[in-house]
């Protein structure tokens, strides 16, 4: 299925490309080429990925120049936003949708089956239950990776480190639409039951 990333790979223009211009009779050349500048002074660019807090794919959104010269442009997340960029993307915005609603499908089947899931993460505790460290997003998703799910640590939204033993229900963020409840077991080893 065609993505942005796809349409814009022949086209994407090369920022970092120096450009030349005179002035007064001498050449001075640019790093790079001038981003067009939006109506508020930023730079319009046109998503190619969804970017949390930002947009969605197929927007025109305006950033600092930093901004988008720094991390949307090398990231490959935007391009610039031209007339002809523009028109591709309203000529395929049927099949964008399509593709983002297949998305949003696969992360809804995801947090179904997440929140069908119980993990039970091991830590040493004292004899009142409280842990000697802590267990934060890093355990959890080890102990989903043994499971047969991989997710990223900044998915895994914690109010704070779990410091007893006990039942938690922790919150998976999926998608900017989509989250999943996950029951975590905070147990203690298995060396210590023995001893006790």
């Amino acid at each position: 299925m065609p993505n942005l990333q796809s349409l814009f790979n022949n086209i994407h223009p090369n920022h970092r490309q120096s450009t030349t211009m005179s002035r007064n009779g001498r050449t001075i050349k640019r790093p790079y080429k001038r981003l067009p500048k939006g109506e508020n002074g930023g730079i319009q660019l046109l998503l190619i990925h969804n970017v949390e807090h930002l947009g969605k794919q197929g927007d025109i959104i305006e950033v600092k120049p930093g901004f988008a010269r720094n991390y949307l442009l090398p990231q490959g997340m935007a391009t610039v936003a031209t007339e002809h960029h523009k028109r591709m993307v309203e000529k395929h915005r049927e099949k964008l949708r399509a593709i983002e609603l297949e998305k949003l499908k696969s992360y809804r089947d995801l947090a179904d089956e997440l929140g069908k899931q119980s993990i039970t993460i091991e830590a040493n505790a004292n004899d009142e239950g409280h842990l000697y460290g802590s267990v934060g997003p890093h355990e959890i998703t080890g102990a989903l990776k043994e499971a047969g799910f991989t997710l990223a640590n900044d998915q895994i939204r914690l109010d704070g480190p779990l410091r007893e033993l006990g039942l938690y229900t922790v919150r998976v963020h999926l998608h900017s639409e989509v989250d999943a409840s996950l029951k975590v077991w905070v147990v203690p080893t298995a060396t210590e039951e023995i001893t006790a």
